[in-house]
């Protein structure tokens, strides 16, 4: 006997019982005998066994028999024969024991389950209202008109949970959407409210037209209601308000018993405050009293029972309070302290459960969506929705959200309240916390009860939790992405009025933030936001934000315009306007970068990559120089041949000129820092085009007649290059054995022109231009010399001024032991032993001022030119070559080619004092950052520094300068610094 009992429980067991007395139940349903489950019942079994809880759902059945004999006849054979009836009721009773105690104890409710829908939103006041009339046709009131509304809303309730969950049950139902659900939730409560208005009327004796309009707020305002919720309400009366607070508190009894609490906490002054009042009242208290979060949550207000008239008055007069509450000062700071103040409520133990207020929950996603809708709802009406749902959809389809954040968030939402939705089923009771996850057979329960499948190994319930982990994941990451997003704040701060953009009254205030052609820029805005596309939603958004920051540059028209020619230019790059939307620091750093520079802009929408890393200081800084180069070189290296090695070369130079350029003027690096950075990347683009022009020359003529070395002058040699220098080089070559040295030179000068050639050919780039003036008799002498040849004319024919440029010389590209035996070979020339000779310093000296004389432009201001002016580069770098021409074979020290390095080591060495020193460096610094900052203001390479206007301005303020400041107060100052350093000059340079 024991054996039998064992095996017709395993039999049980294979349809998921594990009730000892499930094979009873079964039994005395009529599904199984002896052998097993009866034949006409397999269906039954298998449905059963799809069940989130079988043996509560056989549970259910049994207790359904034993209320009601006579009614289980047609049920079971309802059970057996439809299909929809049978997943709709089984689902009903696996999932919820609150729903079965209420067929068990109204047997009769079953019946509703079995028509093509049973459920019809339309219908909910009518039947709820029905059951509120006695035999005589009279309403009825007090307990009976509670029992029989709570009978009758359970019904409704019942309908829509089973629509809900018996796909679960039997596959190919009708799957309704959460949104559908969340729906008819929400019209069933708003019947319930007009049900129990019908009672109060009763009760009070006193209509509500005229006299009293109910509010629905929250949820039920949103249509979002949850299956077990309370109902936020407010009330609104008009008349004789003591009638109108009888009514509805006496509604709020009746719905508080039957249905579900009715809260009116959320009217002015709360619960301290009078339960109803007239409109002009709520508008005097909105104006007046009112906190952020208060408009936040008017946001769904909807009337939804009373006086329609009277909700109708409620409803606009509330509208433009709501739509202008971004307005008020420190809007977005209130709503993102308030959110915290919500997850801080949280007890610590359940934040990671918490389905509705934890981090990555439900109110992540309501309060991102309502904080955009309230900011950008302002003037998008599109936005004005109090459903989470519909809103998200239009921020996304409005441009306010990337389409896929909107879609990823939503999708989250909807699973999310779905969860919360079973979770409330269980036992119609309210609940938002998610089973621990030592609660395994909850988790199953729950997991079974949402459709999720075992998979990959997991469980049902470790595939439930970690869809759960995924998903709060998810939204956590974009609630911060979105809720936080400076630029939210940014919109905020613009005035209402100032966001419609192409109004008059936006012409007048273009003109008072400083723009000095307003029509001109309502042009730009029009040709930027005209349409209906995506693109130009964004840009309305952006703009009333970007007009600002512009306003606080050198050139706010001038900015404009340049944001309009990169957006026209990068129209078709995916990523360009939602990188703009989604980072607000973006958005700040391009407007100062427009407004200040010309250069930018250019190179901008050749390299639009570089936008992404206007928000990060840690990416726009990148990597070091010598990391820089190496790329470059690398990525030269791969191409296939010349056009593309050198195009290739431009193109990431160009990069790199850029991403220096903008952390140059946000303040990121310093001026040694740009110099470097700037000449490492010219070097690396003359070893990349150097290597392939000789590779190509090399595979033509089959053979290698000559190394080639290029040698650094001037500022490249001393790694000092700014943003307009060109580059100063020497080619030396060393033929291969057997080779003479006019073949070599042949062969070395055909890749020097090539690469002179194909870096100085037509660019919209800053020219790459490689000159070889320096050279042995300059223009007149050969491109390209032997190591021999050189070493020959420096000794017959060198003069000092030679011996002077190649105190900067350094290898650089091509044959690392032939350039390594060039700058072994000029030492002795550029640090001549004993010194320089006294005649060859006063021809030094007799140089200088004759290059200052000649190349000093007719009408230059020599107190503004950076390089010949008093106490510029040229003073500056003069002085401190003649201390390295005199000294250098004594003082190790001076042997470098940069000039700041050399100026360090003169206090040690005796040639000047520290305070000298400090003012040569102070000047060349300023001179050297003024001379860069002209090319990024003008967008060409400038030596003088502008007298007045908006270049001085945009130069003052890329130089530290704050706005509003006296630009004529910087031109001063760098007149009195160089002025200080022109002193020392001549002391050192002509005394000394």
């Amino acid at each position: 006997m024991m054996a039998d009992r064992a095996r017709t429980t395993a039999s049980a067991a294979r349809y998921g019982f594990t009730d000892a007395r499930a094979e009873g139940q079964l039994r005395t349903a009529g599904w199984w005998d002896d052998g097993g489950p009866v034949a006409s019942a397999t269906d039954v079994l298998s449905a059963l066994s799809r069940t989130a809880d079988p043996d509560l759902a056989l549970r259910g059945l049994d207790r359904i028999r034993e209320a009601d004999a006579g009614e289980w006849a047609p049920l079971a054979e309802q059970l057996c024969a439809n299909r929809t009836f049978r997943g709709r009721l089984l689902s009903v009773l696996g999932t919820s024991s609150a729903l079965a105690d209420f067929v068990a104890a109204n047997p009769e409710q079953w019946r509703s389950l079995t028509g093509d829908k049973c459920t019809d939103a339309a219908c909910y006041r009518e039947a709820l209202r029905a059951a509120l009339l006695g035999d005589d046709g009279s309403v009825l009131t007090g307990l009976k008109a509670e029992q029989a509304l709570k009978v009758a809303y359970r019904g409704q309730l019942l309908g829509i949970a089973a629509a809900d969950l018996g796909h679960v049950v039997e596959p190919g139902l009708e799957h309704p959407r959460y949104a559908e659900v969340a729906a008819q939730l929400t019209e069933l409560a708003e019947a319930a409210l007009a049900a129990g208005l019908v009672v109060a009327e009763a009760e009070v004796g006193a209509a509500a037209d005229g006299t009293l309009a109910i509010i629905a707020m929250g949820k039920c305002g949103g249509r979002e209601l949850n299956y077990v919720s309370d109902v936020d309400v407010i009330f609104v009366g008009e008349g004789d308000l003591g009638a109108a607070t009888r009514l509805a508190s006496t509604m709020m009894r009746v719905v508080g018993k039957a249905c579900f609490e009715v809260d009116a906490a959320l009217r002015p002054e709360g619960k301290a405050g009078a339960l109803v009042r007239t409109v002009e009242s709520h508008h005097g208290y909105y104006q007046k009293w009112a906190k952020t979060w208060e408009f936040q949550a008017l946001l769904k207000a909807r009337p939804v029972a009373g006086d329609a008239e009277l909700g109708r008055q409620y409803a606009e007069m509330v509208a433009p309070l709501v739509w202008s509450a971004a307005d008020r000062e420190n809007f977005v700071g209130e709503v993102q302290q308030m959110r915290r103040r919500v997850e801080g409520h949280v007890p610590s133990e359940h934040a990671e459960r918490e389905l509705k207020l934890g981090r990555g929950g439900l109110r992540d996603v309501e309060f991102a969506v309502q904080l955009l809708q309230l900011v950008h709802g302002r003037i998008d009406a599109n936005l004005r929705s109090p459903s989470t749902m519909d809103a998200l959809a239009a921020l996304g389809e409005g441009g306010y959200v990337g389409r896929q954040d909107a879609a990823e968030l939503g999708a989250s939402y909807e699973f999310l309240r779905m969860i919360e939705h079973r979770l409330q089923l269980r036992r119609l009771r309210r609940t938002h916390l998610f089973p621990a996850t030592s609660e395994t057979g909850e988790l199953r329960i729950l997991a079974r009860a949402s459709g999720i499948k075992a998979s990959g190994g997991k469980s049902q319930g470790d595939a439930l939790l970690a869809e759960f982990r995924r998903h709060g994941k998810g939204v956590r990451r974009l609630h911060e992405k979105i809720f936080y997003r400076p630029l939210l704040q940014s919109v905020a701060n613009v005035p209402t009025e100032a966001l419609r953009l192409t109004t008059k009254q936006a012409a007048s205030r273009l003109a008072a933030l400083g723009y000095t052609a307003p029509d001109g820029a309502l042009q730009h805005i029009k040709a930027l936001t005209s349409g209906v596309s995506r693109r130009a939603a964004i840009q309305q958004a952006l703009l009333p934000v970007l007009l600002d920051l512009f306003a606080d540059t050198p050139d706010p028209d001038g900015g404009l315009l340049s944001y309009r020619k990169v957006s026209e230019a990068l129209e078709d790059t995916p990523w360009y306007l939602r990188v703009l939307r989604d980072e607000g620091t973006v958005v700040e750093n391009l407007a100062l970068l427009l407004g200040t520079s010309r250069l930018v802009p250019d190179l901008l929408v050749r390299a639009p990559e570089v936008l992404q890393l206007l928000g990060d200081p840690a990416r726009l800084l990148g990597r070091t120089p010598a990391e820089v180069a190496t790329s470059l070189r690398a990525a030269v290296r791969r191409q296939p041949g010349l056009n593309a090695a050198v195009a290739a070369a431009r193109s990431l130079r160009r990069h790199e000129l850029l991403r220096v350029a903008c952390a140059d003027l946000l303040g990121l690096l310093d001026v040694p820092a740009v110099c470097e950075a700037l000449s490492s990347v010219w070097v690396a683009v003359l070893q990349g085009a150097l290597a392939a022009a000789f590779r190509q020359r090399q595979a033509e003529l089959g053979r290698t007649p000559a190394r080639i070395a290029v040698i650094g002058m001037g500022r490249l040699g001393g790694a000092e290059l700014g943003y307009g220098s060109d580059a100063d080089v020497l080619f030396v070559c060393e033929p291969s054995e057997g080779v003479s040295d006019a073949d070599a030179v042949k062969f070395a000068s055909s890749v020097a022109e090539t690469v002179r050639k194909m870096l100085g050919a037509p660019s919209s780039d800053p020219a790459l231009v490689v000159d070889a003036d320096l050279r042995p008799e300059g223009r007149s002498g050969p491109l390209v010399r032997t190591l021999d040849s050189y070493r020959a004319y420096y000794a017959r024919w060198g003069e000092v001024w030679e011996a002077q440029a190649l105190l900067r010389a350094r290898f650089i590209a091509g044959d690392d032991e032939l350039g390594g035996r060039f700058i072994a070979m000029i030492d002795p020339i550029r640090y001549p032993e004993g010194g320089l000779a006294a005649k060859d310093a006063r021809e030094v000296r007799r140089i200088k001022a004759r290059v200052e004389t000649e190349r000093m432009p007719r009408g230059a201001d020599p107190t503004r030119h950076t390089k010949l002016g008093r106490g510029g580069l040229a003073d500056v770098e003069w002085t401190v070559q003649l201390l390295q021409l005199q000294h250098a074979h004594a003082v190790p020290a001076l042997r470098t080619t940069s000039t700041l390095d050399a100026l360090a080591c003169l206090p040690e060495a005796g040639l000047a004092e520290q305070a000298q020193v400090d003012s040569l460096r102070e000047a060349w610094l300023l001179a050297t950052q003024v001379r860069n900052a002209g090319m990024l203001v003008r967008g060409k390479a400038v030596d003088e520094v502008p007298g007045s206007g908006r270049d001085l301005a945009a130069v003052a303020r890329v130089l530290g300068q704050t706005a509003g400041d006296d630009p004529g107060e910087f031109l001063d100052t760098y007149r009195r610094i160089t002025r200080r350093a022109h002193t020392v000059v001549e002391h050192l340079f002509y005394e000394a």
